[in-house]
């Protein structure tokens, strides 16, 4: 099993985090046994800057970021300082933003959510490419 941990270690912008998280998850992706579809490498990094973004904006800071392979899946893991559950937000056009949440459960296989007392961790699944599957890939 591969995997990477990268702390909070000073994180102050949100764009700033995900260009680390992409960076970091970018070559995890490259480096499984097993070829992946590009679009699941980037749904990975859509999903992993998102969750980063939303716990540097709503969870009160992110404390620990994590990405492995598992079972020929990709599973990302967030972990932030707020006990509050992210939600779907009302369709608001005054408003930008407010998908992030709606697209991670969409691009996930499976989405968790684990509170503890200083916080939650959100783990999201992403389904790699099975053996036999690969002809169902497009590059």
């Amino acid at each position: 099993m591969s995997a990477l941990h990268m702390p909070d270690a000073g994180r102050t912008t949100c764009s700033q985090a995900r260009a680390e998280t992409s960076a970091a998850v970018q070559p995890l992706c490259a480096a499984v046994p097993w070829r992946l579809a590009r679009r699941l490498s980037e749904d990975a990094m859509l999903v992993a800057g998102e969750l980063v973004s939303n716990a540097l904006r709503h969870g009160n800071g992110m404390t620990r970021f994590s990405a492995c392979v598992h079972d020929r899946d990709l599973v990302i893991r967030v972990r932030d300082r707020s006990a509050h559950l992210p939600g779907d937000q009302p369709y608001d056009p005054a408003r930008p933003g407010g998908f992030g949440w709606m697209m991670i459960q969409h691009l996930s296989r499976r989405v968790s959510i684990d509170r503890h007392d200083d916080g939650k961790t959100i783990t999201a699944v992403l389904a790699g490419v099975r053996p036999g599957e690969e002809a169902l890939v497009r590059s």
